[in-house]
C-alpha cells in the first residue's frame, strides 16, 4: 500500500513541475531499460525506442503500350503490350545474425492482330533467394543460401513451317519445367555502401543444385539435362554468388546479381545466371527500368531456325517506362 502512495506522489510531481523546464540540466538514471530524468523536484519517466531488427520493402512496376490502327495507309498492325513486376525483400539483423530474403516476379505479354496465336508471352520469371549467416568478423559471415528459379506459365517456340502461311508453335517449358533449386554453404563477404547500397559475395565449396522437370512430355525427352523419364537431376559442385545494390547517380540505381556454378564432375563447365536492373526515377511514381538477363547452361539445348538444337547463350533485355511504386 505504501508503494502505491509513493508512486502516486511521484506522478503528481511529474505533472506539477516536470513540463516547461530545461531538460539539459537534468540528472539521468537508467534502471532496467527505462530512463528516469530528475529535474529539480520532478521525476520524468522516458522509455527508449525498441530496436528494429527487421527491414522490409518492395517495389511494384507496370508498363503498358497500345497501338490501334484503322485504314492506316502506311501499314502496320494493332498491338498491345503489358509488362509488370513485383519485388519484395525482408532483411533481419540482430547481434551477429543476419537473414536476408528476396522475391522477384516478372510477367509480360504482347498481342498483335492478324497473326496466329495473337497473344504471346514476352517475360516470365520467378526468383526467390534466402540467406542466413552468422558473423565471424566485421564483414565476413558463415552463410547458408538457397535459391529457387522457375517460370509461371507455359512457354512456346513459334515458327512457320516450310510452305505454310501461318505460324505454328511447340511447347518447350512450363511451371517447374524447368525449375532450379540451389543450396550453398560457405564464406560470405558483405559490406554496406553509400546511399543504403550494399555488396555481397558468397563462395561455397559445398553446393547442391537440382534441376526439376515435372512435365511428363518434357521429362521423357530429357529436356534441360535430366535423364529421360526422370523428374530431378541432382548435382554437387562449387558456386560463387554476388549481388550489389549501387546508387550510380541521383535517381539512378543499379541492382545486379551473378551466380556461377560448376559441377565437380565437369569442373570448368560453368552455369551462368546474371540479372541486372537499372532504375531511372523520374518522380515518385514514374520510372524507367532497363532489365537484362543472361543465362548459359550447357545442359540446355535451344532449338534453332533450321530445326536443330544447340547450346546457346540466352539473353533477354527489356526497357520499361511506366508506374513504379516503392513500399
Amino acid at each position: 500500500m505504501s508503494y502505491r502512495i509513493c508512486f502516486t506522489i511521484l506522478l503528481l510531481l511529474v505533472f506539477r513541475f516536470g513540463y516547461g523546464q530545461d531538460l539539459s540540466k537534468a540528472d539521468t538514471v537508467i534502471i532496467g531499460g527505462d530512463t528516469l530524468v530528475m529535474l529539480g523536484d520532478s521525476l520524468i519517466f522516458t522509455t527508449e525506442a525498441p530496436p528494429i531488427y527487421w527491414k522490409t520493402g518492395g517495389n511494384f512496376n507496370l508498363s503498358l503500350q497500345q497501338v490501334s490502327l484503322s485504314n492506316w495507309a502506311a501499314g502496320g498492325a494493332s498491338s498491345f503490350a503489358l509488362n509488370t513486376g513485383l519485388q519484395l525483400s525482408a532483411n533481419y539483423k540482430k547481434d551477429n545474425i543476419i537473414w536476408d530474403t528476396q522475391l522477384a516476379i516478372n510477367y509480360g505479354i504482347n498481342r498483335q492482330s492478324g497473326r496466329a496465336f495473337p497473344t504471346r508471352k514476352s517475360n516470365d520469371n520467378f526468383n526467390f533467394s534466402s540467406k542466413y549467416g552468422r558473423q565471424l568478423s566485421e564483414k565476413i559471415y558463415l552463410s547458408t543460401q538457397i535459391d529457387a528459379r522457375t517460370q509461371l506459365l507455359e512457354g512456346y517456340r513459334y515458327f512457320r513451317p516450310s510452305g505454310a502461311e501461318r505460324d505454328s508453335r511447340n511447347r518447350i517449358s512450363d511451371l517447374l519445367s524447368p525449375g532450379y533449386v540451389q543450396s550453398s554453404t560457405g564464406l560470405n563477404y558483405q559490406t554496406t555502401l553509400e546511399n543504403n547500397g550494399k555488396f555481397s559475395a558468397i563462395l561455397s565449396p559445398f553446393t547442391g543444385r537440382f534441376t526439376i522437370v515435372l512435365d511428363d512430355s518434357l521429362s521423357r525427352t530429357g529436356a534441360f539435362g535430366v535423364v529421360p523419364g526422370e523428374k530431378v537431376r541432382p548435382e554437387a559442385g562449387v558456386s560463387l554468388g554476388t549481388s550489389a545494390d549501387i546508387q550510380l547517380m541521383e535517381n539512378v540505381r543499379w541492382k545486379t546479381d551473378l551466380n556461377l556454378f560448376s559441377n565437380y564432375e565437369k569442373l570448368g563447365n560453368t552455369v551462368v545466371n546474371f540479372n541486372s536492373v537499372i532504375s531511372l526515377k523520374v518522380n515518385k511514381y514514374i520510372t524507367t527500368r532497363i532489365e537484362s538477363i543472361l543465362i548459359y547452361d550447357e545442359n540446355v539445348f535451344i532449338e534453332q531456325e533450321d530445326g536443330s538444337s544447340a547450346r546457346a547463350v540466352q539473353f533477354q533485355n527489356l526497357i520499361n517506362f511506366g508506374i513504379g511504386i516503392d513500399f
